[in-house]
């Protein structure tokens, strides 16, 4: 059996993390025996990944800080648990990883997954920035990179990173749990005290720039011009009234009998059936928005910005128009309520079936056990 070590810049609610717990639950036990390391706290998904009998181990890191016992903590866990594979999970995860492997004194292989794209580098903070071109640097020496989306493979590439060790590997959906309800529809409408007919329009995403929830909120305030009777739902981290910022627009927009802020939730299977459309209005940044997978899982169109690979996950089940954009967001929302209910539900039924055919989490665990097995036969 092999142990493979995965670290993580931490365990929050973000889709790369959510992709690590998924996947966590579905690789092959008998085959692999994973640990995690988050560079952060236990967060979100800490006590679900040990919940797995998955040991997790957190260095509790700050932004900016690297104190010398923290790499000793992890020179530590590296002795103790003696990895045969080392598995990088975003920027800081990935240049930990290799860092971790030269500080076991053995060669361990490392992998790197990478989760975001660069539409626009400038974009990024900083510290960011500097972590990417550092990747560029150092990336030869990694037995292999996991790009989650094609696009960011290529835009990557461009900054150094080299192509001959690198392959893409998609978000994968539990196609199981994620899945069309008229019950869930109704029971959720009910929580929201909307009627069944009501247009629900949905943005899924914690409250962070590259998710643009203005671009949302202002598209928002387009279609209500024409549409009155619509309503929007936002879920998310910081997606709450305690969120000023977000608050004052609304007010400014005047849409606050429209809009349902929710914060952070935990049951998305049980709010994703429930709309008529979703969004991602992200600005930057996305490679592959796990929340577009999750409603098209659930039959829901959708419309999205053209980041990451949105555009191609989505083809022609929904609409695609242009980032930053609020009047080209409002107009696809408008061409998908105008297509009629029974259009939609048509859309969503495609939408379903192309996730079935390539985005289903067992395929796209299988394609991560491959990868395992065929870096370490070669380290072998």
């Amino acid at each position: 059996m092999a142990k493979i070590l995965f670290i993580s810049t931490g365990l929050g609610t973000g889709g790369a993390e959510t992709m690590l717990y998924q996947i966590l639950s579905r690789i092959d036990r008998t085959k692999f025996e994973p640990i995690v390391v988050s560079l952060m706290g236990i967060d979100t998904y800490g006590k679900s990944i040990e919940a797995l009998n998955v040991p997790v181990y957190t260095l509790e890191l700050h932004a900016g800080q690297l104190p010398v016992h923290k790499i000793r903590q992890l020179g530590r866990i590296i002795h103790q648990q003696q990895p045969d594979l080392i598995q990088g999970w975003m920027y800081h995860g990935n240049l930990a990883a290799q860092f971790s492997s030269l500080i076991s004194g053995k060669k361990i292989p490392v992998l790197w997954s990478i989760h975001h794209s660069l539409h626009s580098l400038g974009s990024e903070k900083l510290l960011t920035q500097a972590l990417i071109r550092l990747g560029g640097l150092t990336a030869q020496l990694v037995s292999k990179i996991a790009f989650v989306s094609q696009k960011s493979r290529e835009q990557h590439q461009k900054l150094g990173y080299p192509a001959e060790n690198s392959c893409s590997i998609p978000n994968g959906f539990d196609i199981s749990s994620l899945k069309p309800s008229a019950t869930i529809r109704e029971q959720f409408r009910q929580e929201l005290g909307l009627a069944s007919e009501s247009m629900l329009i949905g943005l899924i995403a914690r409250y962070h720039p590259m998710k643009d929830h203005a671009n949302f909120l202002k598209a928002a305030g387009i279609l209500l011009t024409e549409f009155p009777d619509t309503n929007f739902l936002l879920v998310g981290t910081d997606v709450d009234r305690q969120n000023h910022r977000l608050t004052n627009l609304i007010t400014e927009l005047n849409i606050g009998d429209r809009v349902h802020l929710l914060g952070e939730r935990r049951d998305i299977p049980k709010i994703v059936p429930a709309l008529d459309i979703m969004t991602s209005s992200s600005a930057f940044g996305e490679a592959f928005p796990l929340v577009i997978g999750e409603a098209m899982s659930c039959g829901v169109p959708c419309v999205v910005t053209d980041i990451g690979d949105s555009a191609s996950i989505v083809g022609d089940s929904g609409i695609v128009v242009s980032p930053k954009n609020p009047q080209a967001l409002a107009n696809g929302w408008k061409n998908l309520i105008l297509l009629g209910t029974e259009a939609r539900k048509a859309l969503g039924v495609k939408a379903r079936q192309k996730v079935i055919e390539h985005y289903s989490l067992d395929t796209v665990v299988a394609q991560y056990e491959e990868l395992y097995h065929l870096v370490l036969n070669n380290s072998i």
